[in-house]
């Protein structure tokens, strides 16, 4: 039932970001980052600067030379992995999910066994496409993953929503053409999403468009 002030965006196709849009993995992956770190003697809080929203090849490779690069990224995705039972779902996730038509896919940074590992601790269904960071040359913020989502989804980006919580997520939602880029969280007011909701509780889907509840807008839609 739609009631006064409730925003309606019309789409086709929904794609997620997945870390910090539909699980909470910040505490278990800023920890594993952080044993990464240490183990290869690096300043953790400098390794944390950068980390959100990148590949962890990106972040090894600033790093890392590459005699050692191989090495210490199998360490870093075997810790993260390892981490990840603590992942919880973003609140509104897996109703939201629950409702969705197979027009949806998830664009993460992360490897697939690292993104899936995730979605499955956070008890939320596995996409009908996952894009990862094994299958895009270049990672957010450019928009290679989001195109790839809409094609292997058989539409058209700008027919799609993109939701993201990062500034390279949104970088790269806005550069694949997407209708609408929704930051989703607090952190997400940094950047430069077009709509920011403070989770996925007041979102749901009817045909034809996602519905967001006004009362769960941290900053609308500009006028």
């Amino acid at each position: 039932m739609r009631h006064p002030g409730d925003l309606d965006i019309p789409c086709r196709g929904v794609l997620f970001d997945c870390d910090g849009v539909l699980v909470d993995s910040t505490a278990s992956g800023e920890a594993a980052w952080t044993e990464w770190a240490r183990r290869y003697d690096l300043d953790p809080a400098q390794v944390l600067r950068g980390v959100h929203g990148r590949r962890s090849a990106d972040t090894v490779r600033r790093f890392i030379p590459p005699a050692r690069f191989a090495d210490a990224l199998e360490a870093v995705e075997a810790i993260e992995i390892g981490s990840a039972a603590s992942t919880a779902g973003i609140a509104g996730a897996a109703q939201l999910l629950a409702r969705l038509p197979p027009n949806w896919a998830v664009v993460t940074s992360a490897s697939p066994a690292l993104g899936t590992t995730r979605l499955r601790a956070a008890g939320l269904p596995l996409p009908p496409v996952l894009i990862s960071a094994d299958d895009v040359a270049v990672g957010k913020p450019a928009p290679d993953g989001y195109l790839e989502a809409a094609r292997r989804l058989r539409l058209p980006v700008s027919d799609c929503v993109i939701l993201e919580d990062s500034a390279n997520g949104v970088q790269a939602g806005h550069a694949a053409g997407a209708a609408r880029v929704i930051g989703v969280g607090e952190r997400a007011l940094a950047t430069e999403a077009e709509i920011v909701v403070r989770d996925l509780t007041g979102i749901r889907w009817e045909p034809g468009s996602l519905v967001i509840q006004a009362g769960s807008v941290l900053r609308p839609l500009a006028s």
